[in-house]
């Protein structure tokens, strides 16, 4: 698992300390997830998911005082999956290995339970958190596309950084979510021509 945008304590009743109180937590957001990507926010319940969890809702509720603490702790979850794609991605020193690590863990990212994205983002209700959450993903998210920019411009306080960084995330994004949606995510043949699209991209800031 990766380092969490927030502490259980902002999303939950109370925080798993122990071993065996982490996996009754796993398992629910588990559970949770894959109800949520099936079925939709319409169709999504607490006691759906203490079902399909194995757990007593008493036991669901120690941790989540209702579903909309789930979805936004799944959503949460999804986030930190983006986010440490693009931290391995500005790992690597070279163009090539940078955009390869980025693809596949984009890719990857989107590929657990496809269709959840969105639902995350297009019928679960906005709660504060969540804007707390979306927040510090956007600002870690873009700091991290424009070191990728910045990394292939020929200057590195370039004053359209920002914007560049922008426009590949977004055609990135609009690729993956688009591939999830029609259940292409698995194909080479997308993943060889992101990976040419973003390479193309990077050269031509390179040579400017």
């Amino acid at each position: 698992m990766t380092t969490r945008i927030l502490t259980a304590r902002g999303m939950m009743r109370k925080e798993p300390r122990q071993a065996r109180a982490r996996t009754t937590v796993e398992a629910i957001l588990e559970a949770a997830a894959r109800i949520l990507d099936r079925q939709g926010w319409a169709r999504f319940t607490t006691n759906a998911v203490a079902d399909a969890a194995g757990v007593s809702i008493g036991s669901l509720y120690q941790y989540f005082p209702n579903k909309l603490a789930l979805a936004e702790a799944i959503l949460r979850r999804h986030f930190d999956d983006v986010l440490a794609a693009l931290r391995i991605a500005d790992e690597h020193t070279s163009r090539g290995a940078r955009i390869e690590g980025l693809i596949s863990g984009m890719i990857a990212a989107h590929s657990i339970h496809p269709s959840l994205h969105r639902v995350l983002l297009e019928d679960v209700p906005r709660g504060k958190i969540s804007k707390s959450v979306h927040q510090q993903f956007e600002s870690e998210y873009s700091n991290l596309y424009t070191k990728l920019i910045a990394a292939s411009e020929r200057s590195c306080e370039s004053p359209r950084s920002e914007v560049r960084a922008h426009v590949l995330s977004s055609a990135i994004e609009g690729v993956v979510h688009d591939a999830a949606r029609r259940g292409t995510l698995g194909s080479l043949a997308l993943k060889q021509e992101l990976v040419h699209l973003v390479d193309a991209y990077l050269i031509a800031l390179a040579n400017q």
